[in-house]
């Protein structure tokens, strides 16, 4: 469908082109990684809530995660298996966009919280007696506050440049969700202020988030390994270890995603696309268990909610 005159009511998701004979076992993957998401964030969320010893700043910085992890994994996942399972590819041009502000919020925020969690542990390692001055609830609600507040400065105006293009070459949106830039590239106009705008609002939020935790990180390596007790720097060791893991693959997909659709043309579409869903399913999954069940109050608590049943 070419040549719109104004933005097409739907547009039609391909999911990955060039593996569609792949589908099949690569919507197996996705869903067990979904439910694995959303197992484990939802109980992360009902066990801080459930155990009020547990309403302290780092716990209730876990449950914003779990709960953003969870809003962010379902705002495309039953779609794209709905796209492999039943074929139904069609998504409203309102729902697209609702989506793309979703998923991209969702990352912002994602960001954003990771930064918090690693300050925290920043604080509790490194000044560990200003901790109960400075993590308090309070912080915790303001900080919240500026995430929600970047997340909708940054992404919302991509939602309305969209919406100031007059035509459409295609109405073919060759990914399996609504990326801000799978979308642009649809629009029979000059696209240059979308991109660089999407990117500013990449390297403002990634670039950003990323430089602060490293640099919080190496202080608390240094903390560490200063730390006279080996049994003590061990245990730190393998707490901050997966923390480091986990958001280092978070950044580099993020990252690799963001410049693949603009300077990436000698790279596969199916590789962008599997690691673009990879890049929001994966860190989703993986949070509750390197964030939460790694960490002895939680699981401490887990047991005595669940023992109660």
């Amino acid at each position: 469908m070419l040549n719109f005159t104004c933005y097409p009511t739907f547009f039609i998701l391909v999911g990955i082109p060039g593996l569609e004979n792949g589908h099949e076992w690569i919507s197996t993957c996705f869903c067990i990684f979904y439910l694995l998401a959303l197992l484990g964030n939802i109980t992360l969320i009902g066990v801080i809530s459930a155990s009020p010893g547990l309403h302290k700043p780092m716990f209730i910085l876990l449950s914003l995660l779990a709960s953003n992890d969870t809003l962010l994994c379902t705002s495309f996942t039953p779609k794209m298996l709905c796209i492999y399972w039943f074929n139904a590819r069609l998504i409203s041009f309102d729902a697209c966009l609702l989506q793309m502000f979703c998923i991209h919020s969702f990352t912002s925020i994602e960001s954003g919280l990771l930064l918090a969690m690693a300050l925290d542990r920043y604080i509790a390692i490194c000044q560990p007696l200003r901790y109960g001055s400075v993590m308090t609830n309070s912080l915790i609600e303001k900080l919240v506050i500026v995430f929600l507040v970047r997340a909708v400065v940054l992404v919302g105006p991509c939602l309305i440049m969209i919406k100031r293009f007059t035509a459409f070459k295609t109405n073919i949106i060759a990914h399996s969700y609504c990326e801000h830039m799978a979308v642009v590239k649809l629009a029979a106009a000059d696209i240059r202020v979308n991109s660089a705008w999407g990117l500013m609002v990449a390297f403002t939020i990634t670039g950003t988030d990323l430089l602060i935790i490293i640099i919080s990180y190496i202080m608390i390596f240094r903390a560490v390994i200063s730390l006279k007790s080996k049994e003590s720097r061990l245990k730190a060791f393998n707490t901050c270890t997966p923390h480091i893991c986990v958001f280092l693959t978070l950044y580099t997909l993020a990252i690799f995603s963001f410049l693949s659709h603009r300077y990436g043309h000698g790279i596969p579409p199916y590789i962008h696309i599997i690691l673009s869903d990879m890049y929001l399913l994966v860190p989703s999954m993986l949070n509750p268990f390197v964030y939460g069940l790694k960490t002895n109050q939680i699981r401490e608590q887990a047991w005595k909610v669940f023992g109660k049943y």
